[in-house]
Parts: structure tokens; C-alpha cells; sequence
């Protein structure tokens, strides 16, 4: 049996993951079936914010870990393509102006790998990063998920660095705006706060690992938003 002692103390890459997922699920329900200028879609979102900083911090570690970058970088790249109609069809949004947080997250991991290459000039770097930044603009999560995924990388294994940056960013580039935007139903954005505590407890053990948990997450997000839009054409008609 094992011992209270031998309980572990940390998350794993994988328990992140799942939290992530539960996290950004729900989110996406109370984001349409819920009225937003609520105090009750205000404070069902709160929560749902965690999923962001953890998709972008789980970037940053696929980074470090991966065997082959360029796999990585296409397998993203695919799979936002593959998102984008089932995003914009459940949020009502125009095809050409939106798409979902996998572009995101693809040109935050093509932004940090820029970054790390020691053979470029800084100012090739710096071009690359604003180029990604520029092109994540129609995405959820916009440019705050290269910025994130980037800072994360950049000073991985230095976790107080990557919280205040991580804070810095999310505070001027994503709550401020926002509330400044549309107002005080836009407060949930603090939730993003609440990542902060369950990335501290990870400590870089990547838990259970499987095919299924590798794509897991790929199929099932477009696959959500597909089920979620189908919930709604029903409940609608």
C-alpha cells in the first residue's frame, strides 16, 4: 500500500492537461448558454480561465520535449485548421475574422522555437516573434498565447520569472483591454489567476503517456465544438 509519504506532491503534464480540457469545456457551454452580461456568466467563466495558461505552458514543455519540432509545429498547425470551422459556426463569429486557439498556440511554438535559435540575429528573432504576434491577432486567445508560450520558454526551469511575465502579459494585454472593451462582464478574465497556483505544483513529471492522450486533445477540440453546435441547433429549433 502506498504510504501518505509516497503520495505525489506535484501535477503532472498529464493531470494538467485533463484540467485543461474539463476547464475549456464547460467554458465554451456557459459562453453560449449562459448570458454574458450576468452576474451568473461572469462568475461561471472565472474558472474556465485556467485552460489558456495551461495549453500555453504544456506548448512551452512540448517544446523541450518533443523529438521532432517540425511534426509538432505542422501537427498544431493541421489541427487549427481542422478547428476553425467548428469554432466559428458554435460562437457565430465571421469565417475570416476569428479562428480558434490552436492557431494561437501553433505561432507561439514557431515564436519560442525562433527565439531559441542560437544561428539567427536578434533582430530576425524579434521580426519572427512580431510576425507570429501579427498573425495570431484573429485568434482566441490572440497574441497574449505566443507571448505567453514564448516567456514560458524562454525562462523555463525559472518559474518565478515565468509567473510574473506570465501576469504582466495577461494583465496588460488581456484584462485590461478587455474590460476597457466591453466592460465589467469581462471580469472573469481574472481567472486567469487561478493557473498560477497548478503551475507551481507541476514540477515537470509528464505523468501517463499514450497515443491517446498525444491526440487526445486535437480531435477532441474541434470535436466538442461540433457536439456543443448540434446541442444548440436542437435546443434552438
Amino acid at each position: 500500500m502506498q504510504g501518505i509519504s509516497e503520495i505525489q506532491k506535484d501535477l503532472s503534464s498529464y493531470t494538467l492537461k485533463n484540467l485543461a480540457i474539463f476547464a475549456m469545456f464547460f467554458d465554451h457551454i456557459f459562453a453560449v448558454f449562459v448570458p454574458q452580461d450576468s452576474l451568473e456568466g461572469v462568475a461561471l467563466r472565472i474558472v474556465g480561465r485556467i485552460a489558456a495558461p495551461i495549453m500555453c505552458y504544456m506548448i512551452a514543455e512540448g517544446y523541450h520535449y518533443t523529438s521532432n519540432l517540425k511534426k509538432y509545429i505542422v501537427r498544431l498547425a493541421l489541427f487549427a485548421a481542422v478547428s476553425h470551422f467548428p469554432y466559428v459556426w458554435y460562437f457565430g463569429l465571421p469565417w475570416w475574422q476569428a479562428t480558434s486557439v490552436i492557431w494561437g498556440l501553433a505561432l507561439g511554438l514557431i515564436a519560442l522555437a525562433a527565439a531559441k535559435r542560437e544561428d539567427w540575429s536578434l533582430p530576425l528573432k524579434v521580426f519572427i516573434v512580431l510576425f507570429c504576434c501579427l498573425l495570431a491577432v484573429p485568434a482566441d486567445w490572440n497574441y497574449v498565447a505566443v507571448l505567453w508560450i514564448l516567456f514560458f520558454g524562454l525562462f523555463r526551469g525559472q518559474i518565478e520569472k515565468q509567473l510574473l511575465s506570465f501576469a504582466i502579459i495577461g494583465i496588460l494585454f488581456h484584462i485590461i483591454p478587455s474590460i476597457k472593451e466591453i466592460g465589467w462582464t469581462q471580469s472573469y478574465q481574472i481567472g486567469i489567476f487561478l493557473a498560477m497556483p497548478l503551475l507551481l505544483f507541476y514540477k515537470g513529471r509528464q505523468g501517463k503517456k499514450s497515443n491517446l492522450m498525444k491526440w487526445g486533445f486535437y480531435v477532441f477540440y474541434p470535436f466538442h465544438l461540433l457536439l456543443l453546435e448540434l446541442v444548440k441547433m436542437i435546443v434552438s429549433a
